[in-house]
């Protein structure tokens, strides 16, 4: 497994004998996606691409939450490598099963007022393939949008209400 450092940057390989803790993001892809060799090459592009914010954006919540690694499929996966890539798609449930934080970033949820269902129904990160796993597989799914933390007991009931659907 494939993790980022959150604080440098760098990727470190592990196998399953010892894994650290980890964080793990659960969102959707907007199409300018930072790379596994952007970030691996340091390549100056990969800053100003949209997706960068959002592996930023996980990097310091999981500092934060005293992690020091996160994996983000966008980067943390050589999508090169077909074999890696078909390996990592069989090992994803797994992966979120055992990070230690899953933070759920919906992309179009601009601000919070309220704990409403509302605020994360129907919402395109409810829409994607992977969601029931990314869902059901972490101990707790943290919500963000646009920096705004989301997790609470109400939390949980949106995601086993979504699960029942």
């Amino acid at each position: 497994m494939r993790l980022l450092h959150a604080a440098t940057r760098k990727f470190h390989e592990f196998d399953g004998v010892f894994i650290p803790a980890y964080a793990i993001l659960s969102h959707g892809w907007e199409g300018d996606e930072v790379t596994y060799q952007e970030l691996r090459d340091d390549a100056p592009a990969a800053a100003h691409k949209a997706g960068f914010k959002k592996i930023h954006q996980c990097c310091q919540q999981a500092l934060r939450d005293g992690l020091s690694f996160v994996w983000v499929d966008t980067c943390c996966i050589d999508k090169s490598s077909s074999a890696e890539l078909s390996e990592a798609i069989k090992s994803m449930y797994q992966w979120y099963q055992r990070s230690t934080a899953c933070y759920a970033y919906l992309s179009d949820v601009q601000l919070w007022d309220t704990y409403k269902v509302e605020d994360v129904d129907g919402r395109k990160w409810w829409t994607r393939g992977w969601t029931l796993q990314e869902l059901i597989a972490p101990a707790s799914v943290v919500f963000y949008a646009e920096g705004v933390r989301r997790s609470d007991p109400h939390c949980m009931a949106i995601r086993v209400r979504k699960a029942q659907r």
